[in-house]
């Protein structure tokens, strides 16, 4: 019998867009096993979309985030929207636009103390559609947000946390605080590679029922995308924008320079305090 020769081991061709896939989150070049996913992009795929989940209904611990804030000094508030359980958040957005009753009655008795009411700054923090990111970047996002605030000779409200909240449960916020301006720290809609995106909106003159072209966004603030110190530098400037010219949204433009330091007084005068006037 003839011997046969040894079968040659197959050629495995390199990936020319390894290399790419090192530098994004992205799900590019995902390649092919006949007409369906490799295996292991298979399970890639099922495991984003599991932390995209796990993003969205996981419960918000306030109390975790209020005691890391407190660790620094800050003062805090725990609130709830008017929707009563993560389900009714998530099928009802109404509501996690509002306050609920015994929210608002808090914030009315800490407005009627001496001193509590007026402030420049109410900023807020709600765990949105990701409580993952809210619990990785919010507290230290706070903290030096408002340590820059302080350093720039303005004042802030106690910081407000809001269980199942949505972008505009901060004008409310605000507009019983009788604060200038609003900042809110929320938990984005998760993508599949980026289930801890969290989200900063500020509103000049806030008021309920104020809609969106009133704001500014400053998205995908995470270790995968902007960076804490270059999100908060970017909240300064539009602050400090929004106080120099009475407004946000549509109009207040994020043409931050690359030298920027916050609240640097070439970048314009902060405007006097007291409750803002409605357009």
């Amino acid at each position: 019998m003839t011997p046969q020769p040894a079968p040659k081991a197959p050629v495995v061709a390199a990936d020319p867009w390894a290399e790419l896939r090192g530098y994004t989150d992205a799900r590019i070049a995902l390649g092919r096993c006949g007409v369906s996913l490799p295996h292991d992009q298979w399970l890639r795929f099922r495991l984003a979309h599991a932390q995209a989940r796990d993003a969205v209904l996981t419960p918000f611990d306030a109390a975790a985030v209020r005691a890391e804030l407190e660790a620094v000094g800050l003062q805090c508030l725990e609130l709830t929207s008017a929707a009563r359980d993560k389900e009714e958040f998530l099928t009802r957005p109404d509501k996690g636009r509002r306050l609920s009753e015994a929210a608002r009655e808090e914030l009315r008795r800490l407005a009627a103390t001496p001193g509590a009411a007026g402030a420049d700054v109410s900023l807020v923090i709600s765990d949105g559609l990701s409580a993952r990111a809210v619990h990785e970047n919010a507290a230290p996002f706070a903290v030096a947000f408002l340590e820059r605030v302080r350093a720039a000779g303005l004042s802030a409200a106690p910081v407000a946390l809001v269980r199942y909240g949505r972008v505009a449960v901060a004008d409310e916020v605000a507009s019983l605080l009788q604060a200038r301006l609003t900042v809110i720290l929320i938990g984005e809609r998760p993508g599949l590679s980026s289930p801890n995106s969290l989200g900063v909106y500020l509103t000049y003159a806030p008021f309920p029922g104020c809609t969106d072209e009133a704001r500014n966004c400053i998205s995908n603030v995470r270790p995968g995308g902007l960076s804490l110190e270059e999100g908060v530098r970017k909240l300064c400037y539009l602050v400090q924008g929004a106080f120099t010219r009475g407004f946000t949204g549509v109009n207040l433009k994020d043409d931050m320079p690359s030298n920027y330091l916050p609240f640097a007084p070439q970048y314009g005068a902060l405007a006097p305090g007291g409750p803002p006037q409605k357009a």
